[in-house]
Parts: structure tokens; sequence; C-alpha cells
């Protein structure tokens, strides 16, 4: 499905509109457009996961050198900062995406900047040139000026807007005061220089986590974004459970976020790399000691410890909720590994019944 999308400005904001039809066939992460959340995805859905998308100069419209510079900026940032699986973008001489530069841009009337996207073909996208007149004013790239004067756009900033409209995200949906604009770059509206985030050049955290939503983390271990709030389930189980005293038992414990239709690509991922406690206690008590960090297992999610035990004792293992990404703690059920000196005579008998 193709969509386009052109942004309209005013003196130190960015206001940026799509057609009329491009406004309807809008979708929102997790059927939700509240403040503070995740951005809002377009419909027509991602393009690939790890998709190269090799963008070329328009023929005839050419950017100027410093604003290829502040173009191929923002491609690297998009690349560097997308924290997930999303699309990557490469300059080619030959490749199928323009970017095109001035007077010939189809952006509209106030028109800035505009894009088009067509999954899973590529995209488009187009800058105004240097100086264009507005009925608000004149446009200034900051890149235009050996010192930047106030008010000018950063083209660089403003094509890792277009590049997120590409991936798919739509405008950040803000709180009322703006308190949290600086959680995406992808925004209705942009800033100038010197408002704070008018020179961001990286994806916010809250672009970030539709990013993942949509194409997935890049490997088990990597943090999921701090605008997201997702929920995981912790395991353990005992191998063996039944031993003599003073055996050993392999305590296992397996991470992974809680399968939601909601979290989209997210739900049911393992999860490698964190901290997960092993606790302990006597059968009856109330009571939990904690035994110590479970070191990771060979496989993804797991983490495992080993415990020589000299009596029947309870485990279970707990994830706390992490200050640096956007899961959830959670505590594994409560399982038992038994001893006893007559683990021979237990087929088919409870393994804390009298031996036989």
């Amino acid at each position: 499905m193709r969509k386009l999308g052109s942004h309209l400005h005013r003196p130190l904001l960015r206001w940026v509109a799509g057609s009329a039809a491009t406004i309807i066939a809008l979708t929102s992460v997790a059927g939700s457009t509240a403040a503070h959340a995740p951005d809002p995805f377009f419909a027509g859905g991602p393009f690939g996961q790890n998709q190269v998308l090799q963008y070329r100069w328009r023929g005839g419209a050419e950017p100027s050198s410093v604003i290829k510079a502040a173009i191929s900026a923002a491609a690297a940032d998009a690349n560097a900062s997308r924290a997930s699986k999303a699309a990557t973008f490469a300059y080619n001489t030959s490749g199928s995406n323009p970017i095109g530069y001035g007077v010939g841009a189809t952006c509209g009337v106030n028109g800035l900047a505009c894009f088009t996207r067509d999954v899973p073909n590529g995209f488009t996208i187009w800058l105004r040139e240097q100086g264009h007149v507005y009925d608000w004013g004149t446009l200034k790239w900051c890149q235009a000026y050996g010192s930047p004067p106030n008010g000018c756009y950063d083209a660089e900033t403003i094509t890792l807007d277009e590049l997120g409209h590409v991936e798919g995200l739509d405008h950040h949906v803000n709180y009322a005061d703006n308190s949290d604009y600086l959680d995406a770059v992808v925004q209705t509206y942009s800033r100038t220089k010197p408002s704070a985030g008018w020179n961001a050049h990286a994806f916010g955290r809250c672009d970030i986590a539709t990013l993942q939503m949509f194409y997935d983390m890049l490997n088990t271990s990597a943090r999921y974004s701090t605008c997201l709030d997702l929920n995981t389930v912790l395991t353990l189980s005992a191998s063996p459970p039944l031993i003599a005293p003073y055996g050993t038992s392999s305590l296992t414990a397996s991470l992974k976020v809680y399968d939601a239709d909601s979290y989209r690509l997210l739900g049911g991922n393992l999860v490698s790399g964190r901290t997960v406690t092993l606790q302990r206690r006597a059968p009856g008590a109330t009571t939990w000691t904690t035994v110590g960090s479970m070191p990771g297992g060979s496989a993804a999610g797991t983490y495992v410890l080993n415990q020589q035990l000299s009596a029947t004792t309870d485990y279970r293992a707990v994830f706390g909720t992490p200050s640096n990404e956007g899961i959830n703690g959670s505590t594994s059920p409560t399982i038992r590994v038994y001893v006893s000196n007559c683990t021979a005579s237990f087929v088919g008998i409870r393994p804390d019944g009298p031996c036989v």
C-alpha cells in the first residue's frame, strides 16, 4: 500500500499533515494513541526485517553537497539507533529509492519535506530548497550556514523524521504540555534552533518502541525501549527433582516476554542476559533466602544454577523489574527438590511418601 506525507511548517514548529486519504488510512500501535505511548504505525505494514533500502539522488534534483551530507548522516542515524530489525538505509548510485531536493518537491504549497512508502518495494523523499519562501517566512537549513542562525531547521533531524515515516512510524502523541517531546523524533511539530530537540540525531525511545514491536528485537539480549511496558513470564524446573542426600540438582529458569497479541512481534520472546536470582526455603516456611544470581544457560533465555542438598527444599526464581528497559519483573511458581535415602524406591510413589 502506498502512503504519502506532506509536511507543513510554521516558525519554530513544524506541522506535518498528509492527504485526507493518508490520514484516514492510519492505524495505531496496540490500539492506543495515549500520550507517552509508542508511536502510532501507518497502515500498509512494515518492510522486511533488516531489509536494505538503497537510495540515490533524484536525477535533475540532486541535493546540495551539505544537504547530501545531512541526508547520509540521517540514514546512518536511523541504522544506528533503530534498536530493532527495522529496515536499514544505504546510498547506492543505482538505488531504487530517489531522494530529491529543490523546487520540484511535491510536498504541497507549504511543505518542507515529504515522503512516500510503498511496502515492500520502497520509498521516496523530497526536501525543499534553501531559501524557499512560504507564507510564514523563508526556509533556512542550518547546514547552509557556517554558523547556523536561530530559526533554522536541521536537515539531518528532518530527514531522520522522514526515514522514521518510511519505516512506518506516524507522529508521536505527546502530553498537552509537550513534556515528553524528546521521547520521539517523529513528531507533528519539529523544532528549530535553539529549541530542545531541534538537532536530535537518533530515534527517541517511543520511536524505537514501535520499531521493536513491528520489526522485533535484534537478539534475545537486546534491551527493550523504556517506552514499552511489557510483562514477563518466569518458569523454573529442577533436573533431577529427586536426589540422594548431598546430591546435586540443576535448577533452570526460563525468562520470556508474556505472549500477548498487543505486544505484536515481541510477545513470547526469549529474554537473555538479565539478572535472575534463585531463592530457597524449607518446606512449610514463609521466608525466602536468596541463594544468588543464576548464570546464563546454553539456551537463549535460560539461567542455570546447580544446588547440592542435604534436605528437601523449595525454590523459586525472581526477575526484578529493570530500570533501564521496558519489561516488568516476574517470579516463577515454587518448585520442590526432594532429598531421600530411598530414591530407588520411588517408582510410582510420591517422593515425599515413606520408604518401602
